[in-house]
């Protein structure tokens, strides 16, 4: 078993070592409370894998995956002012097909996946024998150890990143040191040079405090702690006449035919309603308190994680929040992921973006909208927006038009420079 298993004996997060052809030692203590795998005040431990047992993590994850990974993901190439699809190109193909066994979708939702657990996501790179990148297979984070070389590398000057992988590799090869052409590493927030913070590690006494009050809820029902009532007498009863009293209860308020009947008990027995005690119930409200807090965490306004209490934190209701998400929540993610592949691409001019146009796709009037204005100022032609909605060109469809009632800014009417042969009249 690994190091990992070991300390663990589940997955664990990334830890950062000094590496120089050999993976760095650490203590089995040391590692755990690393890796966010020791005690919490609450309670329970905490571990990426096992906070998404708490729904609120798995809902913002998987939306934060599953949000991205539907977006289209392009190659582009500038030629001096000029840009345009890298249609064609090597890095297009690999965008489009970037695993021999995953569709793009569940590449990104992967990377994605581990950025938001792990801080980190590693791809290794597989090339043909040109050099050229084939493949980029997700490698676990929790197999990751990595650190940086004491030598610089002679070409930048710079000590180079070294990932010691614990088990084997994507490729079925075996776990080895790996140096920076042979991985490309996603870094998250906080980034040191070396390798980002895992979410859940760094928020782990929240994530911990969700778990125990979700744990807690299902130790109170399953106690029977929450019966409806309890029925009361003075006289001394047997185990027999108590069951039987019980029985008799119980056939008289269960069912439809019972609705609204009379009960009539003898025995001076009387029934006393329960309710939870305020004590209890108040891990009702620490559990709505702690999805916004894991709401807060990842970013995601509080109705995406089904917590539709509170509408308004972008603005003046959900619309706003939906354009929050966007650009204070999402445009981060997308452009670490869009920097680390134009850093790998990036040959030739060719950059990496991911169009945001993707997420109007559910929306037909904003979508028509959107290529309405675009229309109108030039940007888009018919052809441009039959493309977007999958539909073949048009006769002429390639043409651009704007309003006629356009003209250059700071030039009048009455210009002779903008009168085609004016002084000839």
């Amino acid at each position: 078993m690994t190091l990992f298993g070991r300390a663990l004996g589940e997955l664990v997060s990334t830890t950062s070592v000094v590496v120089d052809g050999t993976t760095g030692t650490l203590s089995e203590q040391s590692l755990i409370e690393l890796v966010g795998g020791g005690p919490t005040l609450a309670g329970p431990k905490v571990t990426e894998t096992r906070s998404l047992t708490m729904p609120a993590v798995w809902r913002a994850v998987t939306l934060l995956a599953g949000v991205i990974a539907s977006l289209p993901l392009h190659a582009f190439v500038q030629n001096g002012a000029e840009r345009s699809r890298a249609a064609g190109s090597p890095a297009e193909r690999l965008l489009e097909r970037p695993h021999p066994d995953l569709s793009l979708y569940e590449w990104l939702e992967i990377v994605v996946a581990h950025l938001a657990l792990w801080g980190n996501a590693y791809l290794l790179i597989k090339r043909d024998g040109l050099g050229r990148v084939l493949w980029l297979l997700p490698i676990h984070p929790s197999q990751v150890q990595v650190g940086r070389q004491k030598n610089p590398d002679p070409a930048t000057g710079v000590p180079g990143k070294r990932y010691a992988v614990q088990g084997p590799l994507p490729d079925g090869s075996d776990g080895r040191v790996l140096g920076d052409l042979d991985v490309l590493h996603v870094p998250g927030f906080g980034y040191d040079g070396v390798c980002g913070v895992s979410p859940i590690r760094a928020a782990r006494q929240g994530v911990a405090l969700a778990l125990a009050a979700e744990e807690f809820g299902a130790r109170l029902f399953g106690s029977g702690s929450l019966a409806t009532g309890v029925l009361q007498t003075e006289q001394r009863l047997t185990q027999s006449q108590a069951d039987k009293l019980a029985q008799r209860w119980n056939e008289k308020q269960s069912g439809l035919k019972s609705a609204h009947g009379t009960v009539v008990l003898d025995k001076g027995a009387k029934w006393t309603q329960l309710t939870i005690p305020p004590e209890d119930a108040q891990f009702l409200e620490s559990r709505s308190f702690q999805v916004s807090e894991i709401a807060r965490m990842f970013g995601v306004p509080p109705h995406m994680l089904m917590d539709t209490e509170k509408s308004t934190s972008w603005g003046s209701g959900i619309e706003q929040q939906t354009i929050g998400f966007v650009t204070y929540t999402l445009r981060p993610w997308l452009s670490r992921i869009e920097a680390r592949l134009t850093n790998l691409l990036g040959a030739d001019a060719v950059y990496v973006r991911f169009s945001l146009e993707g997420l109007l796709r559910g929306d037909s009037a904003q979508r028509a909208a959107f290529y309405k204005t675009m229309r109108e100022i030039g940007v888009f032609s018919a052809d441009d927006v039959l493309a977007l909605e999958d539909r073949p060109p048009v006769t002429g469809g390639d043409e651009r038009h704007v309003p006629m009632n356009w003209r250059v800014l700071g030039v009048n009417e009455t210009d002779p420079a903008d009168s085609a042969g004016g002084s000839d009249a």
